[in-house]
């Protein structure tokens, strides 16, 4: 790419922006954002962008729908102001989870947020761990999917994992443990939970494999209100782990979480910062930065390389 890079911030997580910023050794672009009265958003770029290769970082946090419609006004007039390239950096995707039509006359709402990024003007999207990895194929334009198995393996491996076992929520998780399984070279479990009504709660029934005497590790690429996690954990004890911990990409911490987390049998919850915590604290917290992944790969589609080599 000829044109020069820059970063470009939405007001979803500014922080994290910085971070990669940083590491990328350039500033973050000068913009800012005007609410008026009737609610109605202006986003005004404040420095020449023309022909430039422009990266706009902003995650799916509260409030979400709001963010969002930052974000595709940022792109519009990114897009109106000449920038050569615009690309959607955006960790934690808006409206992962409606990835399918599994009731009747409702949005697949992942494919409509794809739509509405390119109708807006970006000419391809960054983000990581998606719910569903088939969401890459709702856009007509490239999709770099970011993964942090490497740097929650990595975390992982600073403990001695010698009792551990690693343990899939529901099978639909196996194979993305599986990844977990093959790096840290550590057994599975999985737990086969069903979910009988509309709720957002569901109930473990079985678990396939042993974790009697170990150490569990809850994985998965997302925590919500945290009511399945914490029907996991307890389940686990009940099943004779000595200990449990999870580990999630994205911490979405929504209604009560932090309170159930805080009151349940789980020792620690580590995860990274695709999503602020907006002021959630606990003592079981570990956070982990994607900063540098995020600034490795945005280097590299600047300059056209492979984005895959980071993952081998």
């Amino acid at each position: 790419m000829n044109g020069s890079l820059k970063i470009f911030s939405g007001r979803s997580h500014p922080h994290l922006a910085q971070k990669i910023a940083r590491i990328l050794d350039i500033p973050v672009g000068k913009s800012h954002v005007t609410r008026f009265s009737n609610e109605n958003l202006m986003v005004q770029i404040d420095e020449n962008v023309r022909g430039a290769d422009v990266f706009v970082i902003q995650t799916s946090a509260p409030p979400v729908n709001e963010g969002l419609v930052e974000l595709l006004i940022t792109i519009d007039a990114l897009r109106h102001a000449s920038a050569e390239r615009i690309t959607a950096v955006m960790p934690y995707f808006p409206y992962v989870r409606s990835d399918k039509k599994d009731k009747p006359r409702i949005s697949i709402t992942a494919r409509l947020m794809a739509d509405l990024l390119q109708t807006a003007g970006a000419d391809r999207v960054l983000t990581m761990d998606l719910h569903a990895p088939q969401i890459q194929g709702f856009f007509r334009v490239p999709v770099d999917h970011l993964q942090a198995i490497p740097i929650i393996a990595d975390y992982l491996q600073r403990r001695d994992l010698s009792n551990h076992v690693l343990v899939a929520g529901d099978a639909s998780e196996a194979k993305d443990v599986g990844r977990y399984a093959n790096r840290l070279r550590l057994p599975m479990a999985i737990i086969d939970k069903r979910r009988y009504d509309d709720s957002e709660q569901a109930k473990a029934a079985h678990l396939i494999g042993d974790v009697r005497g170990k150490h569990a590790i809850i994985v998965d690429d997302e925590v919500a209100t945290g009511g399945t996690l914490m029907e996991a954990a307890a389940f686990l004890k009940e099943q004779g782990a000595e200990s449990v911990i999870a580990a999630f990409t994205h911490a979405v911490l929504s209604g009560t979480a932090v309170e159930r987390v805080d009151a349940s049998v789980i020792e620690q919850l580590v995860f990274t910062d695709t999503i602020p915590l907006q002021g959630k604290e606990s003592k079981k917290f570990e956070v982990i930065s994607v900063a540098e992944v995020f600034a490795k790969a945005i280097r590299r589609i600047h300059k056209g390389d492979s984005i895959s080599d980071l993952f081998h």
